[in-house]
């Protein structure tokens, strides 16, 4: 890696928002180290972020193990280099009405978008504090906006990370650290597919553009900005009336994106 150029580090890189996030560091000037649980796929996306001209580092890792994540976030260290950027995006969600979805699929909402997100954040922050230097970028969505009905723990975690988002943000105010919260919409992902979701409204309905999605959170991330509704002009819309419809509104009009099933009812409501 040279020395001269600026260090990121991108979790959940291997495809959408998090491929893209890598890839533009990389073409604004930062060497990367990138992380997914599926090495294949993460081999495949530091070629494309190579292709950009970057030095790339990849650490494959399921950061829902406590000793996974303790020990990319050492590789990631053991360069010699500081972490002068830091997109936490890693995450994953599950469709489908609460008393239907198993345990297991819950959990693992849980421990890979909140705890692996606290895990990480906590290792950053200490590491910039020591240089009173660093941005941090964190991948909540408009779904933390909202209460998620068939999709109750996944918008609840984004909840929880937009939450803790803002709590470290009044933290870290007057030091030389940003936090900034990106908050996409649905976006042109394998996210509805792996959630199975394909059959709903939302799963079928067009989706912003991840590259797009990434563009407007890296301004947002270097402008010094608190949080971003990020992608198209519906999606920015939907922030602005989510922050005056009462919460039980917002949930009716998410079962009806997200309720199995929706998308084969589409135009008979």
């Amino acid at each position: 890696m040279s020395v001269d150029r600026p260090l990121a580090l991108v979790t959940g890189a291997s495809s959408g928002i998090g491929l893209e996030l890598a890839k533009q560091l990389a073409e604004r000037g930062f060497d990367l180290v990138i992380n997914a649980e599926d090495d294949a796929r993460l081999q495949a996306a530091a070629e494309e972020i190579r292709a950009v001209g970057a030095h790339v580092e990849t650490v494959q890792a399921d950061l829902r193990v406590y000793g996974e994540a303790e020990a990319f976030f050492a590789a990631a260290t053991s360069l010699g280099r500081p972490l002068d950027v830091v997109a936490l995006n890693a995450g994953v969600g599950r469709g489908g009405a609460f008393t239907d979805t198993d345990l297991a699929d819950e959990l693992e909402i849980i421990d890979l978008n909140v705890r692996s997100t606290v895990h990480l954040a906590k290792r950053v922050t200490r590491d910039m504090l020591a240089r009173d230097a660093g941005r941090i970028l964190l991948t909540s969505s408009i779904a933390s906006t909202m209460p998620g009905s068939f999709q109750a723990v996944y918008n609840a975690s984004k909840s929880f990370l937009q939450s803790f988002a803002e709590a470290l943000q009044n933290e870290l105010k007057d030091t030389g650290i940003t936090v900034t919260s990106l908050m996409p919409g649905p976006t042109e992902t394998d996210f509805f597919h792996r959630a199975d979701m394909d059959d709903t409204k939302v799963g079928q309905q067009e989706k912003d553009d991840p590259a797009q999605v990434a563009r407007q959170g890296l301004d947002a991330l270097f402008g010094g900005k608190d949080k971003l509704v990020a992608g198209s002009l519906k999606t920015r819309a939907q922030g602005l009336a989510n922050k005056v419809l009462p919460d039980a509104a917002k949930s009716e009009a998410h079962r009806k994106m997200a309720e199995p099933g929706s998308g084969d009812r589409e135009g008979t409501d």
